[in-house]
């Protein structure tokens, strides 16, 4: 009781991945209209900090698409944006999740506005793979990225897997684990692929020989097997729809490294207010209801709260995103 957390949408990726299905626009196409954008997060931001002044914050978590698409001179308009408005955070995430558009001075920028903990996702270690779900960047660059994040002063840094790419094997995988347990990071999510109706995979889906239950078995025991051996401890759990095998993603992590976000937006026993395009709102309401069948047990009621998903609409339609959440943030 008493505390939130924040989530900040940036929908802006150097390209849309294969399995991507997430709201995320390509950023050299609508780099002309990224300030644009940030006027319009500034408005939201500073609406709904009239909510957030009487609470503590738990996490603020800034997500996409991929921040740090943002260049250095918006990156630092955003985060001094959340300094504006916001009182700092138990936690405070960024991610910097395309090795692609880290640079060190976007690290600096980060470290100077108290960001303690970023996500830098590479899904595999496996060019060839890489190359061809689209993330044109190399294994090289994400290991460069992850060292420079850490000369900088990063002591928590997450990495995100994909289980189930297509060709990869227990040989890949096994490839990919042994890569970070070199690097060492603090936590690593381990996604089972999901092939989502507004992916360019769903699109392909014939083309591709995709994993079998079977193999993916074998293959998130691997994960289990190496993330042990790392001194990490599965921390939160979650499933999708369309899953490869219908498993699920999981959270390790090392102690006292769990991302605080990620257990409350399952939980749902906190609010969590979004802003920003495409971003999803959870508003806990103070007053639970009767369970049904149970005279005594109740359970909390959540009202969802969805922005538009296009850039452009976004933009033009603040007004109303900021009108909807009104009536039920001072609920």
């Amino acid at each position: 009781k008493g505390k939130v957390s924040l989530y900040i949408g940036i929908p802006f990726c150097p390209t849309r991945c294969l399995y991507c299905s997430f709201t995320s626009y390509d950023m050299k196409r609508y780099n002309g209209k990224m300030d644009a954008y940030l006027d319009a997060l500034e408005k939201e931001m500073a609406h709904c900090s009239k909510y957030y002044q009487y609470k503590k914050i738990s996490s603020i978590y800034i997500g996409g698409g991929t921040p740090t698409s943002l260049n250095e001179q918006q990156l630092e308009r955003l985060l001094s944006m959340v300094d504006k408005y916001y009182s700092r955070p138990q936690e405070y995430t960024v991610e910097a999740g395309r090795p692609d558009t880290i640079t060190r001075e976007k690290l600096r920028i980060l470290r100077h506005h108290n960001v303690g903990r970023i996500s830098i996702n590479p899904q595999t270690l496996n060019q060839k793979t890489l190359d061809l779900i689209g993330r044109n960047h190399t294994v090289e660059m994400f290991i460069d990225a992850f060292k420079m994040a850490r000369e900088e002063g990063f002591k928590d840094i997450n990495t995100d897997i994909i289980l189930g790419l297509p060709g990869e094997g227990e040989e890949e995988v096994t490839n990919t684990l042994k890569g970070l347990k070199e690097l060492g990071p603090e936590s690593i999510t381990v996604h089972t692929l999901a092939v989502k109706r507004a992916s360019r995979l769903k699109e392909t889906l014939g083309d591709y020989t995709m994993t079998d239950a079977g193999l993916m078995d074998r293959l998130l025991g691997l994960a289990a097997f190496f993330t042990d051996r790392m001194g990490m401890h599965p921390y939160y759990m979650y499933r999708q729809k369309n899953m490869v095998g219908n498993f699920e993603n999981v959270g390790y992590a090392k102690v006292d490294k769990a991302g605080i976000y990620n257990i409350l937006i399952m939980e749902e026993k906190q609010s969590i207010i979004a802003a920003g395009a495409g971003a999803s709102t959870k508003i806990v309401l103070k007053d639970p209801i009767p369970m049904p069948g149970s005279k005594k047990k109740k359970m909390t009621r959540l009202i969802r709260q969805e922005n538009v998903k296009a850039v452009d609409a976004y933009i033009d339609r603040i007004d109303e995103m900021i009108e909807r959440k009104g009536e039920w943030l001072w609920h």
